[in-house]
């Protein structure tokens, strides 16, 4: 099992609904209901924010979405990053 699946399978189901809401607007190009920042220092890798829930991914230049990490927000979310 992969690192985004474990993520998945410890959030309870209102946190994936989120996590699912995020997906599709990334997905859909639909930027006005989410909080998207680019992380400082990291070149293409940003963040979606909605809630608590964190979604964590770059954006390479050929405009594919690859998903590093699924977390509910903490102190550390975001160092492993920089």
């Amino acid at each position: 099992m992969d690192k985004i699946a474990k993520a998945l399978n410890k959030l309870g189901e209102r946190e994936k609904r989120v996590v699912a809401d995020i997906l599709i607007c990334l997905k859909n190009k639909n930027w006005r209901n989410l909080d998207v920042k680019k992380l400082k220092g990291a070149g293409d890798i940003f963040r979606a924010r909605k809630r608590k829930m964190r979604l964590i991914y770059r954006l390479p230049k050929n405009g594919q979405i690859i998903i590093l990490a699924i977390e509910r927000r903490s102190e550390t979310t975001y160092k492993k990053f920089q």
